[in-house]
């Protein structure tokens, strides 16, 4: 995968070619009265072979897919909450604009009955169309997907750590049922933000649809990638990791991400600013551990996660999977706990990760790759479209990337958060697909 896909996000291929060749038809058939019997006949066959072979391709593309189910003692609930906030926005051109964000709460349960959550909201859905061009009924078998997460229902009667996740760059938070659910599953209250107008879609509670702002994605990308171009020759130079070093700093700390990540941050530490009145009145009273929070995130959330790390002292450890770091963190280091999750990439692949890190953690830095896998392996995507060709999934089975990676998270975060007995080390044994090394100051284990 290249540097400036990577840099941009993770995006699919865009899949409706089918229509286009559907159009090409239908016009063509209203022309034929110009045309001859035999073409006539030719594009009727052709058009019907088309049919036939979408009917064939859609359901292998869009399956209804079995998502794993969590392995924990709790299971799973989920509400929404809208959260408005003292703080102009900056995506949208009103500039009365308040930041107002959609975020779904996963938490643990003691109750196995109740009302399943649907696979994706409204606006997720039809963002989700939106984007690959695609008709809003596209989605609509998602309402077969058993998810084994269920609306509302009674939080169990004990006290959970917080952890606050952030999705991916026009991804979204119910892109994550697989892992999320997992974790939850485990004694965590998961709060995961929607960034709007950089997620997929957002559904508010008065039944407006939010989507990705692509203009402003335009807009603030623009003539941006001259920043980094030193950095791509620098890789391909064969530089020494020191004299690439202040090269690769330089995009890091300048190339359009960072404002990003930083946004998003922003968007992380409002939440944590809230807890304490959830903790006071209301759904979550008396069940969140408002002294032991925890933040991790995927791709871009990654990056924003270890961001709101080095922002927030309430936050007391982060994880990033699969997401680049861009910002001061080359410059620093945490003062937390943190884990760092990778997919395999290629070697060839650029590892800006290992210059943003350079100084990794005053604490305890653990740095995971889970073989075998790629970006889309941490989300439900390899389970929504089982074809790696589109998917951009590893080889890993999908199920086997969950399990790893929500171990590893669920481990670190019962370390750090809970204060358990735990040895990471010890998932690198039961894992072949597993290479797990914890850094200690400039010691390693």
């Amino acid at each position: 995968m290249s540097i400036h896909l990577l840099f941009n996000g993770y995006r699919l291929q865009m899949i409706p070619a089918y229509i286009l060749w559907i159009i090409s038809i239908i016009t063509a058939s209203l022309k034929s009265y110009q045309r001859p019997a035999i073409t006539i006949r030719i594009l009727k066959i052709m058009g019907l072979v088309i049919i036939i072979g979408i009917s064939i391709a859609l359901p292998s593309i869009f399956p209804v897919f079995k998502l794993p189910q969590p392995s924990g003692p709790y299971k799973v609930g989920t509400k929404d909450l809208h959260l408005i906030l003292d703080r102009d926005e900056v995506i949208t051109t009103d500039k009365t604009d308040k930041r107002a964000l959609m975020i779904k709460v996963w938490y643990p349960s003691n109750e196995s009955v109740g009302k399943q959550d649907p696979y994706i909201d409204e606006g997720g859905r039809h963002g989700f169309a939106q984007k690959y061009g695609l008709p809003n009924s596209a989605f609509n078998y998602l309402d077969k997907i058993e998810t084994h997460v269920y609306r509302d229902i009674n939080i169990a009667k004990e006290e959970f750590p917080v952890l606050i996740f952030s999705h991916g760059y026009n991804s979204k938070a119910n892109s994550y049922y697989a892992l999320l659910s997992e974790i939850v599953s485990h004694g965590y209250v998961v709060f995961a933000v929607n960034h709007t107008y950089e997620s997929t879609g957002s559904t508010f509670p008065d039944g407006s649809e939010v989507y990705f702002n692509y203009q402003y994605a335009q807009e603030i990308e623009s003539d941006t990638w001259h920043m980094m171009e030193p950095v791509v020759e620098a890789f391909n130079n064969d530089l020494t990791f020191e004299e690439r070093h202040p090269i690769v700093k330089k995009g890091l700390t300048s190339y359009f991400v960072r404002d990003m990540e930083e946004r998003w941050a922003m968007d992380v530490v409002d939440v944590v600013n809230q807890i304490d009145d959830w903790n006071s009145s209301g759904f979550f009273k008396g069940h969140l551990d408002f002294s032991n929070i925890g933040v991790f995130g995927h791709s871009r959330g990654g990056g924003a996660a270890g961001e709101a790390l080095l922002t927030d002292n309430r936050i007391k450890a982060g994880a990033n999977i699969d997401g680049v770091q861009w910002g001061r963190i080359v410059n620093t280091a945490f003062d937390d706990p943190f884990l760092y999750i990778t997919a395999d990439w290629p070697e060839d692949k650029e590892d800006l990760n290992s210059h943003a890190y350079i100084n990794k953690s005053k604490d305890v830095f653990y740095e995971a790759k889970v073989l075998g896998t790629l970006h889309s392996n941490f989300m439900d995507i390899p389970y929504m479209i089982p074809v790696k060709t589109l998917s951009q999934a590893g080889a890993i089975d999908p199920d086997l990337a969950i399990e790893i990676t929500s171990k590893v998270v669920t481990a670190f975060f019962d370390k750090h958060l809970k204060n358990k007995e735990t040895d990471l080390k010890a998932l690198d044994s039961n894992y072949d697909m597993l290479d797990l090394n914890i850094f200690i100051g400039d010691s390693i284990n």
